[in-house]
Formats: C-alpha cells, sequence, structure tokens
C-alpha cells in the first residue's frame, strides 16, 4: 500500500472570500495562506453547506447535510452517536488531533430563544419521550464546551471528541477565550481576567466607530491566535520524534476573524479605517429590497436596533469601515501563525508527507448591502468562503484555480478519498481531487440549507430558507413566504436586482425551482440500510 498523507486543516472563523489576497485583495497582506494558494488550487465558488457556526463545523466533520445530521441551527450539539469523518481516520490507523476551535456543543450558558410546543389540556411526553429522536442533549456530555463547564478545574474532554484523540480546545471570540486555552493563559499570567473583556481594555478613542470593538489588554504572544499556532507547532515537533509512526490528521482552528473585534497589540492599528473602502453593495439600490433587510435597515435608522446583538443588523459606513480593518488585523495574525506552522512543516522534514487545506466556517455581511454579521439572507459575502488545496504528491498536476462548485461537506469527502479511505453509509460530500487535477467535469449545483431558532425579520414562524447555487443563478426560497430571491450572478454580481417576479424569468424561476426539488431530494438520508426486503 502507498503511504497514507497526513493532513492539517486550517480552519478561520466568519472570514468573506475577499478578505485574502490571493483571491484579489489589494488591502489586505496575507502572504503566509497566499503561497499556500500558489503552491495548490485555489477553489473560487466554494460555498458553505450552511452559513451558521454550529450547523456547518457539523456538516463538515459529518460529510452530511444539516436537515441530515441533526443540527439545524446554532444550538444544537451534535449527537456523540453521529458518525464523523475524523473517527473513520482514526479507525483506519491515524492520529487525529484538533488545536483551536471546534464548536459542535454549545460555547455559552445563552438559554435557547426556540421553545417546547404548548401541549393544550393534553399531558405532555416525559422526559426522554419528548424528542423523536432519544438523546439526552441535556447530559453533561453535551455541556463539554460551555464556558461554565471550564470553570471547573477538573472538567475536562472526554477523549475521543467527535473523533479526535488530542484536542487543544480554544472556544468562544474575540479575547473571551475559555477551554485549555484559558487555564494556559493563567498558568502564564496569574490574574489573566483582568487582561480579558471591554471593562479590562487599554484606553482607545473609539477610533472611527465603537460597533462591538475594544482594544484588548492580552499581549499577542498570549493570544488565543498564538496559543492555536504554539500548540500546532508542539504537535508537529513531538509527531517528527518518530514516536508515533501512525500518519496525522491535525485540524487548526481559530477563533478570529469574529466579532467582538479584538486584534491584539500591533495587529489593532495595523489597518486604518480610513483606508477602507465600502464594499461596492453599501449604496447600491436595486428593484427593491427584501424584507428581511429593509427591516434590519429600518430599525438602524429609527435607533431600536441593539448593536450589541450577535445577530444582523443594518449598520453605518463608519462601522463597516472600522469592522473590516481591525478584521484584516485579525486575518493577518492568522497568517502570521500560519505561516510559522508551514515553515515548522518544512523544518522537521513532514512538508513532502502532508496535505495542507485552509477554509472558513463561513462568511459574514461586513457591510455588504449595509449589513454587518450573519443571518438569513444567502449573500454572497455571507455564504462564499475560501477554500486552498495543496497536495505535494500531485505537484504538476494541480490546477491553479478552478470555477467548479463546491461545499463544505466535500472536505470529508476529499481527505478520506486521498487517505484510501471508504466513507460510511449516509455520508453525502463528494471528493473534490478530480476538480484539483481537472480530471472531473464542473459541478452544476449546490446546496445550501438554513435553519434558524427565531421567528424574525418579518417572518411568522422560525426562519427555514434553502437556496440552489448555480454557476449562474442563486435561487433562495423560504418557508412560508410568498415570495424567495432569484438573482444572476453573471450580470448582477452585487445582487440587487431581484428577479423572482420578473416575469422575463419565470420559466428560469420554474426550472431553478425544480433543480432545487430534486437536489433536496438527493440529499435525504440513506442511512440505516436495510438489513431485509420487508
Amino acid at each position: 500500500m502507498a503511504k497514507r498523507p497526513n493532513f492539517i486543516l486550517f480552519i478561520t472563523d466568519q472570514q468573506r472570500v475577499d478578505h485574502l489576497g490571493c483571491y484579489g485583495n489589494r488591502v489586505l497582506r496575507t502572504p503566509g495562506i497566499d503561497a499556500l494558494a500558489r503552491r495548490g488550487t485555489r477553489f473560487d465558488r466554494f460555498y458553505v453547506t450552511n452559513p451558521a457556526c454550529m450547523p456547518n463545523r457539523a456538516a463538515m466533520i459529518t460529510g452530511r447535510t444539516s436537515s441530515v445530521n441533526g443540527v439545524r441551527s446554532n444550538g444544537i450539539p451534535l449527537s456523540l452517536r453521529a458518525a464523523t469523518y475524523t473517527g473513520v481516520l482514526r479507525a483506519g490507523g491515524y492520529h487525529t488531533a484538533a488545536v483551536g476551535k471546534i464548536h459542535l456543543q454549545n460555547m455559552t450558558p445563552w438559554k435557547a430563544v426556540a421553545g417546547r410546543p404548548d401541549h393544550g389540556s393534553h399531558q405532555p411526553p416525559p422526559p426522554g419521550m419528548d424528542e423523536a429522536v432519544i438523546e439526552d442533549l441535556s447530559h453533561p456530555l453535551y455541556n463539554q464546551e460551555t464556558a461554565t463547564a471550564w470553570e471547573d478545574p477538573a472538567h475536562d474532554l472526554t477523549l475521543p471528541y467527535y473523533g479526535f484523540e488530542h484536542v487543544d480546545l480554544t472556544a468562544m471570540h474575540c479575547d473571551q477565550v475559555h477551554g485549555h486555552y484559558s487555564r494556559w493563559l493563567e498558568a502564564k499570567h496569574p490574574g489573566s481576567k483582568k487582561l480579558i473583556g471591554p471593562e479590562n481594555a487599554l484606553p482607545w478613542d473609539g477610533g472611527m466607530s465603537d460597533f462591538q470593538a475594544w482594544r484588548t489588554r492580552v499581549p499577542e504572544e498570549l493570544y488565543s491566535t498564538f496559543y492555536i499556532r504554539d500548540h500546532a507547532e508542539a504537535f508537529l515537533r513531538k509527531r517528527a520524534t518518530g514516536a508515533d509512526d501512525r500518519p496525522f490528521f491535525l485540524q487548526c482552528s481559530f477563533n478570529d476573524p469574529h466579532h467582538p473585534f479584538t486584534p491584539p497589540g500591533k495587529y489593532f492599528d495595523m489597518y486604518g479605517p480610513a483606508d477602507i473602502e465600502l464594499p461596492p453593495s453599501f449604496h447600491l439600490r436595486g428593484n427593491e429590497l427584501p424584507e428581511p433587510v429593509r427591516l434590519l435597515r429600518e430599525a438602524r435608522d429609527g435607533g431600536t436596533q441593539d448593536r450589541n446583538s450577535w445577530i444582523a443588523q443594518a449598520v453605518h459606513e463608519s462601522d463597516v469601515r472600522q469592522a473590516i480593518a481591525l478584521t484584516y488585523g485579525s486575518i493577518s495574525m492568522i497568517d502570521d501563525a500560519i505561516a510559522r506552522i508551514v515553515q515548522v512543516l518544512g523544518e522537521t522534514g513532514q512538508d513532502r508527507d502532508t496535505v495542507i487545506m485552509f477554509t472558513s466556517d463561513h462568511g459574514d455581511f461586513m457591510g455588504d448591502h449595509q449589513l454587518m454579521l450573519k443571518g438569513p439572507m444567502h449573500y454572497d459575502g455571507l455564504v462564499r468562503v475560501p477554500f486552498v488545496y495543496v497536495d505535494p504528491a500531485l505537484e504538476g498536476q494541480q490546477k491553479a484555480q478552478t470555477g467548479s462548485l463546491a461545499s463544505t461537506i466535500d472536505i470529508s469527502a476529499t481527505v478520506l478519498d486521498r487517505a484510501g479511505l471508504a466513507p460510511f453509509n449516509g455520508f453525502q460530500g463528494t471528493s473534490l481531487l478530480g476538480a484539483v487535477t481537472g480530471t472531473a467535469p464542473d459541478r452544476e449545483e449546490v446546496l445550501i440549507e438554513e435553519d434558524n431558532q427565531r421567528a424574525f425579520l418579518g417572518f411568522r414562524e422560525p426562519v427555514r430558507l434553502r437556496t440552489l447555487m448555480t454557476p449562474r443563478y442563486r435561487l433562495s426560497v423560504y418557508r412560508g413566504a410568498e415570495r424567495g430571491e432569484l438573482y444572476d450572478l453573471q450580470e448582477d454580481p452585487m445582487e440587487v436586482v431581484n428577479l423572482w417576479s420578473d416575469p422575463a424569468h419565470v420559466q428560469t424561476r420554474r426550472e431553478l425551482t425544480e433543480r432545487l426539488l430534486q437536489r433536496m431530494l438527493r440529499m435525504q438520508d440513506t442511512s440505516p440500510i436495510a438489513t431485509g426486503q420487508a
């Protein structure tokens, strides 16, 4: 058998595809990631399976869509009984490790927005019988990532954790990260709680905007990004000793870039807000505003929105420029960390045997259509993310870039294919090796799912949204809504002219709706497999 490769998967958080030099950004400096892109294949049409953190990460690790793996929205832990590609790798002889964010369980103690149905005068089902799947998600085993759990000095993850046999956990965002990291920070700097949060921030005049940002007191070398860098380096150097002869899979997942925006030290001032250009769609006006966008803008203009909220909101020009500048600082710090990890890979002689991948768990509106953060509007900045694939064994055979459509669930399929390991029944991803080498035809469509706990933005019930992406069009359909969205991405890349009701596009909408239905049928579950005929 040919030697199986090692893998490193870099994941950033909430990073748009255009926030990298290798994807055309001329302001942001990312030489480390750009160098990877020059060595491998850059995917230009890579989409999330779900544009929210927990659902897309669950889709990534299971190779299954949100409606099938059960993690429909944030706030739903992935079942510990779920099969994962990391579990397949481990069973197949791989040393599996995760350094950084995992977020397959809740990180916060925040109560769910969605409530249980009102049964009226009927006796409610007993505990343990109140869900279609009998699984106690209130069990402590589903509380392993929360900040409150990590306040207990005796708490730790139960390993293997979703297929990872080694974990250095960093949970949450900005300078308020917990997990193994917070214990390490306290050991390095006793009294570390006085470093974190806006109440302990260094003096700052607020810049252009005070939107969800502060100048953290945490030094660069003690920030979570460099914790991930250093622990990944330690893992690679230990692997280089040869004490463990198994191939490895290392996931390095950064907690940034993410609001609130707190890049430390020099990274806070690395980019000036005045030098940041607004997204092209910020001032564009189309034929109509989608209802959610209109409502968000009205809340902004009427002064009724909560600017500290973590859900989508409309913002001002100054908010966008400040947020992008600080986001760039966070990305440059991550780029420095990735460059160091790749350097160590070479120093230890493991670079020729290691496949490297880079992606993000989802994007951010970041000023598109005057919006910030994320919510149930599938604009390009939210649903399209970077994906770079570098394979030393395919040197000279890889395409420099591909426009073939691809999806988050394809990462796991690609890793298993490259490792020579068959996936489990019910697996839905497609290997991208053919797209990398140009030996497979370009994909014609991908499905994006989204469910939200909230009934908001004009919707009478919790938002459920399905999107079909094709090379030319985006079709988005909302549950219970009379109108949807149809954009011609070739003629209208900024997505400002909704063609849903355009008489000239009735046939196009009909054809795409049928394709969406067929795609949803193809993505229905095939697990468990039949054990007999009847």
